[in-house]
């Protein structure tokens, strides 16, 4: 019998992407449940909602049965007990909606570094623990709406007796336009600028980032953790932390996209000079090199997030992860970063996001 997914968020980075894969495996139905904002995958049955209504996700959700369902979105909200609020409500509003039809197996919950890392608001202060990040340093002692959102998966987990699995990518790398987490593209950018205006390809972030070792996650290679450990006996109930399986210097990899966009890389003075404030102008460059090469997209606020890719690289410490818990559990997969960013930068040109 196929199985029947729920994907929250199917147009964002991982849902969008764990959609293609799931509609892949030919064994899955798949439907998307977003706020209706952007083009979902054709191939799957897409439901509106607002997620942060009981009554919304309720009346969308009437009378449908699923066997997993993938919570793959947030909702940035001012302050954290804001987050905590709003998101832990949507995981609560989903999972009270399909919990009573008795056809839930699994439910997997996406969240991030930021377990180890605290909140956007309090982000790397107090005690952060060594890396590289294993799952059972367990929380932190401060405000964290992942932490919500787990509480309200494993309640549900008990009432209504399904097995749960949370995932923890680092950043992820993948394709996705209008996502308010998006390094890839962001970057993809910021190099297209750089090529187009002369400006110098400046690493926007830290030393600490530029020296030391560190690692990402291809949004394609989640997608594979998310349905293995939404099938696999050995994932469920667990938490896992997933990344590529490879480790790299930004010092290294800065160099790495600047030859594919065929720059030269600025040369790093130890100094942070964050992207959100360089880029006040890009607006009108980018509309320029849009009607130039005729892009998709004439307006860079859809395109980049360069708060986020500041926060990422200009955090003040290592962040690494390990992935020995998934090894261990049958887990195998692995994804090379370079050619995580190259393959998209390639879906990029294709899609004419960027100049080919």
């Amino acid at each position: 019998m196929k199985k029947r997914a729920l994907i929250i968020g199917a147009t964002g980075i991982v849902g969008g992407n764990l959609a293609q894969h799931l509609l892949a495996c030919g064994d899955w139905d798949v439907t998307g449940l977003s706020r209706g904002r952007s083009a979902a995958n054709r191939a799957m049955e897409s439901v509106t909602a607002d997620l942060t209504s009981a009554a919304s996700v309720a009346n969308a959700l009437q009378g449908r049965q699923f066997t997993h369902v993938f919570f793959t979105a947030w909702s940035r909200q001012a302050t954290e007990r804001e987050n905590i609020e709003v998101n832990g409500a949507m995981v609560r509003h989903v999972l009270d909606a399909l919990g009573p039809s008795g056809t839930l197996e699994h439910a997997a919950l996406v969240t991030g570094l930021k377990h180890y890392l605290g909140p956007f608001e309090a982000y790397a202060q107090g005690t952060v623990p060594l890396t590289p990040f294993r799952e059972e340093q367990g929380r932190q002692p401060v405000d964290n709406f992942y932490y919500e959102q787990e509480d309200r998966l494993f309640e549900a987990a008990r009432q209504y007796g399904f097995n749960w699995s949370v995932h923890r990518p680092h950043t992820i790398i993948g394709f996705a336009l209008g996502n308010a987490m998006n390094m890839g593209v962001t970057l993809a950018v910021y190099a297209t600028l750089c090529k187009e205006t002369g400006q110098p390809f400046m690493f926007p972030g830290s030393a600490a980032q530029w020296n030391g070792l560190t690692d990402m996650t291809d949004a394609r290679l989640l997608a594979r953790h998310l349905e293995w450990a939404s099938t696999s006996p050995a994932a469920r109930n667990e938490d896992f932390n997933v990344v590529n399986g490879d480790v790299f210097r930004w010092q290294w990899m800065w160099s790495q996209l600047a030859q594919y966009f065929g720059i030269e890389p600025a040369p790093f003075d130890g100094e942070t000079r964050p992207l959100e404030h360089r880029m006040q102008g890009a607006g009108e460059q980018w509309a320029t090199i849009a009607a130039r090469y005729q892009l998709r997209e004439a307006s860079i606020e859809k395109l980049v997030s360069w708060w986020h890719t500041d926060a990422d690289l200009g955090r003040p410490m290592e962040v690494l992860t390990d992935m020995s818990k998934s090894r261990k559990a049958g887990f195998l997969d692995y994804q090379s970063t370079p050619d995580a960013f190259f393959a998209l930068f390639d879906k990029l040109k294709e899609e004419r996001v960027i100049p080919s």
